[in-house]
């Protein structure tokens, strides 16, 4: 039986599968509405980080997650 969740932005059940392109989000669409929300700050962690929390070795790795992640995208996906 299959994973299915809710489409964050528009609530339309998403398959949680390798065929589900932009899941958990339905479409490119809902992806580019979520990711305007997070830069103009209307989403938000619900609270500040604190100084020294991360170590610079943490965040060296985060960072390198996020490249690893971006560098499995076709450049289409930064095109559309």
């Amino acid at each position: 039986m299959p994973t299915i969740v809710k489409c964050p932005t528009c609530q339309k059940d998403v398959e949680w599968a390798d065929k589900s392109q932009f899941r958990p989000f339905c479409s490119k669409r809902c992806q580019l509405i979520d990711l305007g929300d997070w830069s103009d700050e209307s989403n938000k962690i619900s609270s500040p980080m604190k100084t020294g929390e991360l170590t610079q070795q943490d965040t060296q790795s985060l960072i390198e997650d996020i490249e690893a992640a971006l560098a499995k995208n076709e450049d289409s996906f930064f095109k559309e």
